[in-house]
C-alpha cells in the first residue's frame, strides 16, 4: 500500500496547491482515526508514515496521568503514573507510552474517511495561506468585485476564493454598489470567522484618504511630500495637512495637480467628498490658522495647559468659520489636535476682558499690589503667581517702569503667597477624612486610609488613578502590596 499512499499525496498536493507534508499529516490522522474506530474507540492510536517509501507503522499509545486523576471516558487511552514507571522508569505525567500494533489496510479505511480528513487539513492550510498573504498587505488599498450585499455590508470577491467585507459603517456617505462592480477599499485587518479568515476593509477611514493621495501624487510616494494628518466628515468634506521636504516644492500645488486633476481623482473615488489641502506648520497657532481656511482668523489666544485655542473672526465670517453643522471647526480641530473655540472679535474682547479682570483681582489680592501694577503684569502676559515667582528677573526688568527693587519685591511676595497657599492646602489635607469606600477596600486599614487622605487621596477612585511609586511615597508598604491595592481600587473600571 506504500505506493498508493505516495500516489494520493502527489495527486492531492498538486490539485490543492498545498505542501505534501500537510497531506501526509492528513493521511496519518485518517489512519489513526480509522484504527481507533476499528477498536470501538477503546484505544488511542498514532500513525507514522515514511515520507520517502510510503510505508507506515501504527502505535497504540497511553497518556501518563497522575495517580489521583479520575477518568470517566476513554479509559484505555490513559495509564496512571505508578503503572507507567513499570514500563518506563523515567516516565513523566503528560508524556505518552507507545507500543507498535498491526496497521490497518490503507485501502480498507475507505476513501471517504481519508477524504474528509484531508479536505479539512487542506482547508486549514488554505486559510493559513490567506492569512499569511493578506496580513502583509494590511494598510494597503485593495480592489475587489462586489459579490453580494448583506444587510448593507458589501461583500467583495478578492479572487482565489477569498472574501472581504466593507461594513455599512465604513462606506462613504450613501454610496451604493451593484453586483459585479469593482470597489477599492483600505485593508484594516484580517479577522478569523467560523468559516475562515475574513478581510475587514474600509472606505471611510482617514487612512483611505491618505493612501489615495499616495497613489495619485508621486511626490508623496517618493517622500518629497509628507501628509502630516487628515480629518474627514465622510462623504461630504475632508482636510489634509501637507508639508514639503524639498523647499523648492509647492506641496499644495502638487496635491491639487494640473487643473485640479489629482485631487479630483481622489474626490471622484470618494463619492464626491470635497477635500481641503492645508499647509502644515510647526507653529501650532499658524497651523490652526491654516486649518480654518477658508475662514480668516483675525485673533488667536492659546492656552497650552488646557490644549485649547480661542479664535476670533469677523462677525460676518462666523458662520463660515463654524461651517455647516459645525463641520469646518470640527475638522480643523481633528486635523490639528487642538480643541478650538471660534467666536466673533467682539466676543473675544469681552472674554479677554473678563479673564483679565479675574487675573488682576488675583494679583491684587495675592501680591498686595494696586490695580495699576496688576494690569501691567496681565498686559505683559503673566497669568499666574508661579510665573511672577519663577520667571527670570531679567525678563521682568524689560518691563517699562520696573527696576531691580520692584522686581525683587514682586518675586518675593509671589513666593510668600505660594508658600502660604501650600501651607493652607497641607492643613486642609491633614484634616481630610477618607471616604468610606477607601476605608472598606480589601487590604486597607484606617491608618493607611488616613495617610492617603492627608495627601489628597480620599476615595477609592483617587487611589485607582495613582501609580505604584506614588503610593509608596505615601505608605510604608512593599511594592507588591501597593500594586495589589491599586488593582483592587481599579476593579470597578474592569467591571
Amino acid at each position: 500500500m506504500s505506493k498508493e499512499v505516495l500516489a494520493v499525496v502527489e495527486i492531492m498536493a498538486n490539485e490543492k496547491g498545498v505542501e505534501k507534508e500537510i497531506i501526509f499529516d492528513a493521511i496519518e490522522t485518517a489512519l489513526a482515526t480509522a484504527t481507533r474506530r476499528s477498536h470501538d474507540d477503546e484505544i488511542d492510536a498514532r500513525v507514522e508514515i515514511n515520507r520517502i517509501t510510503g510505508d507506515y507503522r501504527t502505535f497504540r499509545r497511553w497518556e501518563v496521568i497522575a495517580d489521583d486523576v479520575y477518568i470517566e471516558d476513554h479509559v484505555g487511552w490513559y495509564i496512571r503514573h505508578m503503572d507507567a514507571v513499570d514500563e518506563k522508569a523515567d516516565a513523566q505525567v503528560g508524556e505518552f507510552l507507545e507500543e507498535e500494533i498491526e496497521s490497518i489496510d490503507f485501502g480498507r479505511i475507505g476513501a471517504q474517511t481519508a477524504k474528509q480528513v484531508i479536505i479539512q487539513k487542506v482547508r486549514e492550510a488554505e486559510r493559513k495561506k490567506v492569512v499569511e498573504v493578506y496580513e502583509k498587505r494590511v494598510g494597503e488599498i485593495l480592489t475587489g468585485q462586489v459579490k453580494r450585499i448583506d444587510r448593507g455590508d458589501v461583500i467583495l470577491d478578492m479572487g482565489d476564493n477569498v472574501d472581504a467585507v466593507v461594513p455599512r459603517s465604513e462606506l462613504v456617505g450613501r454610496e451604493t454598489f451593484r453586483m459585479g462592480d469593482r470597489v477599492r477599499a483600505y485593508l484594516q485587518l484580517v479577522e478569523f470567522r467560523p468559516r475562515g479568515p475574513q478581510l475587514i476593509m474600509s472606505r471611510a477611514c482617514n487612512e483611505m484618504l491618505i493612501e489615495l493621495f499616495k497613489i495619485e501624487v508621486p511626490e508623496i510616494s517618493d517622500d518629497l511630500i509628507d501628509i502630516m494628518s487628515a480629518a474627514r466628515d465622510v462623504g461630504y468634506r475632508a482636510k489634509i495637512a501637507v508639508r514639503a521636504n524639498d523647499p523648492r516644492l509647492d506641496p499644495i500645488g502638487a496635491c491639487v495637480g494640473m487643473r485640479g486633476g489629482r485631487v479630483q481623482a481622489v474626490t471622484n473615488e470618494l463619492n464626491g467628498e470635497r477635500i481641503d489641502i492645508i499647509m502644515w506648520d510647526s507653529n501650532d497657532a499658524q497651523f490652526v490658522i491654516n486649518a480654518m481656511a477658508p475662514a480668516e482668523v483675525t485673533q488667536i489666544m492659546v492656552d497650552e495647559d488646557k490644549h485649547t485655542m480661542d479664535l476670533a473672526v469677523e462677525d460676518e465670517s462666523l458662520s463660515q468659520a463654524i461651517g455647516k453643522n459645525g463641520q469646518n471647526i470640527r475638522l480643523a480641530s481633528e486635523l490639528t489636535g487642538w480643541e478650538l473655540n471660534v467666536m466673533t472679535q467682539t466676543d473675544m474682547a469681552s472674554k479677554h476682558e473678563l479673564e483679565s479682570k479675574d487675573q488682576i483681582d488675583i494679583f491684587v489680592n495675592s501680591l498686595d499690589v494696586d490695580e495699576e501694577m496688576a494690569e501691567v503684569l496681565v498686559a505683559e502676559g503673566f497669568t499666574s503667581i508661579e510665573e511672577v515667582a519663577y520667571v527670570p528677573a531679567a525678563e521682568m526688568l524689560e518691563i517699562d517702569g520696573f527696576d531691580e527693587d520692584i522686581v525683587t519685591e514682586l518675586k518675593q511676595r509671589a513666593k510668600d503667597a505660594l508658600l502660604t497657599m501650600a501651607i493652607a492646602e497641607e492643613e486642609k489635607q491633614a484634616l481630610a477624612e477618607p471616604d468610606q469606600d477607601l476605608i472598606d477596600l480589601d487590604g486597607m486599614d484606617l491608618e493607611m486610609a488616613k495617610k492617603l487622605a492627608s495627601k489628597g487621596v480620599k476615595s477609592q477612585e483617587d487611589l485607582a488613578e495613582l501609580g505604584t511609586d506614588e503610593v509608596l511615597e505615601i505608605l510604608e508598604i512593599d511594592e507588591e502590596k501597593a500594586a495589589a491595592l491599586i488593582m483592587t481600587a481599579r476593579a470597578p473600571w474592569f467591571e
